[in-house]
């Protein structure tokens, strides 16, 4: 029997990144895990989490929304701050979604409701985050950023900044009925 901490946030948001950093020191000091992914729309989370882990051995990966995802031509991830990231030795993963991209213009189009946008729906269940976390671990495990089949820490939350810690036994998404949660570290009480 294995007995651990789950810390359970009162509402979703930003407000719990601090917590999330927080959560992700100790496991990592804990428990030495070499893989964290992370989401990261404007960069803040990926600063946050880099510099509480820099120097510590860990294989960082923060994972950005594509080029277009709000309107043609943007990217949500500023050139600068990207250079921040990069310089606390952070690798950065832009990509479609997977649960995203290709269906949703499918679903506008034709209004119909399609497989992975019923995956995304049930893994809301669970919180906005847990569906992100699973998503942006097999994203980065597609890219060759993490390998496959290993613990992962997985950080992500509900609209901005993190809210959310999974410990995820990762898989790549042709791979998807092998991803596995292991642990809850945090998630909001939704």
């Amino acid at each position: 029997m294995i007995i651990k901490k789950t810390v359970y946030f009162e509402k979703p948001g930003r407000e719990n990144t601090g917590d999330c950093v927080s959560v992700v020191k100790e496991a990592v000091k804990d428990h030495k895990y070499k893989h964290l992914v992370l989401a990261t729309t404007t960069g803040d989370t990926a600063l946050a989490m880099g510099g509480a882990l820099q120097g510590g051995g860990v294989n960082i990966v923060a994972v950005t929304h594509s080029a277009g995802f709000k309107e043609p031509n943007t990217t949500d991830l500023e050139h600068e701050t990207r250079e921040k990231i990069a310089s606390l030795g952070i690798r950065i993963f832009t990509g479609p979604m997977l649960t995203h991209s290709l269906e949703t213009s499918l679903n506008h189009k034709f209004n119909g409701i399609y497989p992975t946008m019923i995956i995304a729906q049930s893994l809301k269940r669970f919180g906005e985050g847990s569906k992100v976390a699973l998503e942006i671990v097999m994203m980065a495990a597609d890219a060759g950023l993490i390998p496959e089949g290993e613990e992962i820490l997985a950080v992500a939350g509900t609209a901005r900044g993190a809210d959310t810690v999974l410990l995820v036994k990762s898989a790549v998404s042709k791979r998807f009925l092998d991803l596995r949660v292991l642990e809850v570290l945090a998630k909001p009480r939704v």
